[in-house]
């Protein structure tokens, strides 16, 4: 596909990385808000994206990071607790089996009824194949295993959605890629 045969620009896709005034990572907008971020002296374009808005008159650059020229301030980072969370961390893939899509599950490790807690720590994704072979057991009972101990995400889970990290965005992101 050459320049001229180019993908449509979905404006409201959650393309442009965010960072606050101190250059923390905040997260990802749409071009829409990142351009009118921009535009209305809300937010600096530190990176473009090699795209172009065109109007009648002009070509605007569509941005691939921007920072926002105020601070805002944020507690720790926390990434929410629920199924998708949950699917995103584990990448799509069954824990036990590696299968990947389909009807994945979230499986407690230790099993609720055993008093198994519900956090990052005690569940992963799992095919409905594997959990049912798993039942109210531990993996160690039902002869399984864990394709990796589960961990609350290092990662923004944003990131986990896609497909290819933006060469732009790296010197961003250093300490969540080491």
């Amino acid at each position: 596909m050459g320049p001229a045969e180019e993908k449509p620009l979905n404006l409201d896709a959650p393309r442009v990385l965010v960072l606050n005034a101190a250059y923390e990572v905040l997260g990802l907008a749409s071009v829409k808000r990142s351009v009118l971020l921009v535009l209305s002296g809300g937010a600096e374009m530190l990176a473009e994206s090699g795209r172009f808005l065109h109007t009648p008159s002009t070509q605007i650059p569509v941005p691939s990071v921007i920072r926002l020229k105020r601070l805002v301030r944020r507690g720790p980072a926390r990434v929410p607790l629920n199924r998708r969370n949950v699917l995103r961390r584990d990448r799509y893939t069954c824990q036990y089996c590696g299968r990947q899509g389909g009807e994945l599950t979230v499986d407690h490790v230790l099993p609720k009824s055993r008093g198994g807690r519900s956090t990052w720590e005690n569940l992963v994704a799992a095919c409905r194949a594997c959990n049912l072979k798993k039942g109210d057991r531990t993996p160690e009972e039902a002869g399984m295993r864990l394709l990796k101990p589960p961990r609350p995400p290092r990662l923004p889970l944003f990131l986990s959605d896609l497909k290819e990290i933006p060469e732009a965005w790296r010197p961003y992101l250093e300490a969540f890629l080491r």
